[in-house]
């Protein structure tokens, strides 16, 4: 299964391609979007969004994993993020990808072991984890990397029942 993990924003968008074949985790592909800074919304939600579908055609994910959104300290920060991560949800509906959302300490729970470890640790492991010799950057990057891999352990894992073919959900007369 190949799954594409995204890092929501507005300015940088983080986005990780992991293939997930019985556990393993195959790097094959991360970067980030960008929209350059001092131009209107709309328009940097258009780059987005086109920049969006441009990545789910080329690499056809089976599914994706997107991060839950986190108000902290900044709500307008955040209410950007939530434009950005609208018209990425947007995308992957349009173009008939499954979505899947995980909150920062689901995927430090997946990747690490531990729901309060730190982005270094994170880091450390999805390095680790993909086999890379360097630790992926940007951290946006980084993160999107770690959202696919626990997409793909949640994915695959045996408890996931809604996985499991059930004869008997199907009409076969």
């Amino acid at each position: 299964m190949l799954i594409l993990g995204i890092d929501p924003g507005v300015a940088t968008i983080g986005f990780g391609l992991v293939r997930v074949e019985r556990q393993k985790n195959t790097l094959v592909e991360y970067g980030v979007i960008t929209t350059p800074p001092g131009i209107p919304l709309s328009s940097r939600l258009l780059q987005i969004f086109n920049d969006m579908e441009e990545l789910i055609r080329q690499f056809h994910p089976d599914e994706m994993a997107v991060e839950e959104l986190f108000f902290s300290k900044n709500i307008t920060t955040g209410i950007a993020v939530a434009h950005g991560r609208g018209v990425i949800l947007l995308a992957a509906e349009k173009l008939g990808v499954p979505v899947f959302e995980y909150t920062p300490m689901q995927v430090k729970q997946a990747v690490v072991g531990y729901g309060a470890a730190e982005k270094k640790q994170v880091m450390l492991m999805t390095q680790r984890l993909l086999g890379m010799k360097q630790i992926p950057r940007p951290d946006d990057a980084a993160d999107a990397l770690a959202l696919a891999i626990c997409h793909g352990r949640a994915a695959t894992s045996p408890l996931n029942t809604d996985r499991i073919f059930d004869p008997n959900k199907y009409d076969t007369r």
